[in-house]
């Protein structure tokens, strides 16, 4: 009998399988895919010469992540690789922002929009100086963080106090014109925050515009050498070399509950596997409660409260293998790793207002990956290993484009909506399509089939709006991985922090799940996960 069993090896199940390890504890992950990754992984599905990610791509998260960081994953295989310029936003015109590691790559590319532009960059940099330790440390433990909380409350009165805290709160769109003269800054952040569901007009976005900016102009967007797999490798390896036990094609049907603990998991077929002290769950909330757990041992409110869970948008997605690079009209975006593609910020709003509405958009805002340029080992030299994906609604009422897309998804709709992707691409880079050999296209139900958890492609694990984060998320008072179930807990992007690939719910779970221990090796092991927290390094605990 293992100590915890944890459903679901995506990254953040098998983080918290990790650090269980690492405080003894015998862990057993069940996986129901024929491999484990969950939204990390990657094959040569379009082509034999090409690797492709299947899902993510980018990993600036787990650049910032104490809790990546502090596993020690090098050590184990795992290497990253670079583009040269992190994100470009090219325009229809010719003009082109640039974020880059280097922030005067990224403040001269703003000039050039409008003098001072940069200068604007950098002073919203300077904030993110001031303010990246504590918000990060609050970022990535459990809600509330509050002695990490306490201190970013010191660190924002140095940097305006309540008017930062209002800037972090204004919709992406209002950002912009408060902070730049020109289109360069606010193309930057709107594109950013579209990496969640978060319209250029939306409260909030433009908070999450400049963290994900930020991350890239500090850690850029890195991707793991070979493949998103390499990631997910590196994370089996380790816990393997400390006795935990990864099982693929086990599907969990139920989570066993005795006088209000859980105590073990049922498989598809009937096998039993027992957990002597916890359950993790690295599922989606609606998964979670309402399947794997009988609505008899859950409150009715929260039963309640789950009916109103909002996901994020829909996914639709196409891999490309190029016989060359792309034939971007803006050359500096030929060096990007990852290329917004929208002709502007009203451009963004109006992507964005035909999803509220129920209709396919018919110029789908896209994000371009050009893995090969990030990642010289994913395809032969001289070509591109390549993929975009935009976002669609999950109930269609209708194409507010030309071909008639209805939501269902057959091969002729993903044929015809894939050719949008493609003809929105030329768009910015005339040519493009003669340079395509192979494609293929994961519509919102391919997605889903291969990871249960990407609900209609939903990608973040529900909305990133306010409404559904901090001590909202995935409900009302919750907001933290502790479910009313004794000894099960929430491990999914369903929990703060939410989406992106940085660990943290699962090792959230983690500490939640030995917190009742008082054995002195778990003790130790719980001020170790501590000590990491605080310095990103796996450095001995001095007591």
């Amino acid at each position: 009998m293992a100590d915890a069993v944890v459903i679901g090896a995506g990254p953040n199940g098998l983080v918290a399988a990790n650090l269980l390890a690492d405080a003894g504890w015998s862990v057993t992950v069940l996986e129901e895919q024929p491999e484990p990754g969950g939204a990390v992984r990657h094959d040569h599905g379009v082509h034999p010469d090409y690797a492709s990610d299947l899902f993510s791509s980018f990993y600036p998260l787990a650049a910032a992540s104490p809790v990546v960081s502090g596993l020690g994953l090098e050590e184990h295989g795992l290497r990253w690789s670079h583009a040269p310029h992190v994100v470009a936003h090219p325009l229809g015109d010719g003009r082109c922002a640039i974020l880059d590691r280097d922030v005067d790559v990224t403040a001269d590319s703003l000039d050039t929009f409008a003098p001072g532009d940069g200068d604007a960059w950098r002073r919203l940099h300077s904030m993110w100086d001031t303010l990246r330790p504590d918000l990060l440390d609050a970022l990535f433990t459990p809600f509330p963080p509050v002695r990490s909380g306490l201190r970013l409350a010191v660190r924002l009165r140095g940097t305006g106090g309540l008017r930062m805290a209002r800037t972090l709160v204004l919709p992406v769109r209002r950002m912009a014109e408060e902070e730049f003269r020109g289109e360069g800054g606010g193309l930057l952040l709107a594109g950013n925050a579209l990496h969640a569901d978060l319209a250029p007009e939306a409260a909030g976005s433009g908070g999450f515009g400049w963290l994900m900016s930020m991350l890239g102009q500090t850690y850029g967007f890195p991707v793991p050498v070979g493949g998103a797999g390499a990631l997910t490798d590196a994370l089996v390896r380790r816990l393997e070399s400390r006795g935990g036990v990864v099982r693929c094609r086990r599907h969990v049907e139920r989570v066993l509950v005795r006088d209000g603990r859980a105590v073990a998991v049922r498989l598809a077929g009937g096998e039993t596997v027992p957990a002597r002290r916890a359950v993790l769950a690295d599922v989606s909330v609606p998964a979670l409660y309402g399947d794997l757990v009988a609505p008899e041992d859950l409150p009715r409110q929260l039963l309640s409260d789950l009916e109103r869970f909002q996901w994020d948008f829909a996914t639709f997605k196409v891999d490309w293998a190029l016989d060359g690079p792309v034939p971007w009209q803006c050359e500096q975006a030929a060096g990007a790793g990852t290329v917004h593609l929208a002709d502007g910020l009203d451009e963004l709003t109006r992507f964005a207002a035909q999803l509220a509405m129920g209709r396919v958009p018919d110029r789908p805002f896209s994000l371009f990956g050009q893995m090969t340029t990030s990642d010289p080992t994913r395809s032969p030299a001289g070509t591109e290993s390549a993929w975009a994906y935009t976002h669609v609604p999950h109930q269609v009422v209708g194409d507010a484009g030309d071909d008639g897309i209805t939501g269902s998804w057959d091969k002729d709709e993903q044929e015809r909506m894939a050719d949008r992707v493609e003809a929105h691409v030329e768009r910015f880079a005339p040519g493009f399509r003669d340079r395509v050999r192979a494609r293929r296209i994961l519509a919102p139900p391919t997605l889903q089939n291969l990871d249960r958890n990407l609900h209609g492609g939903a990608i973040n694990g529900g909305t990133t709006a306010m409404h559904q984060q901090l001590f909202f998320r995935p409900a009302p008072g919750t907001g933290r991985p502790e479910t009313p179930v004794k000894g099960l807990y929430l491990a999914s992007a369903g929990a703060h922090p939410g989406g992106g690939v940085h660990g943290a719910p699962g090792a959230n779970a983690a500490r939640a799940a030995l917190r009742p221990s008082f054995a002195p090796g778990l003790a130790a092991a719980q001020r170790l996960l501590a000590h990491r927290d605080r310095t990103g390094h796996r450095q001995p605990d001095r007591g």
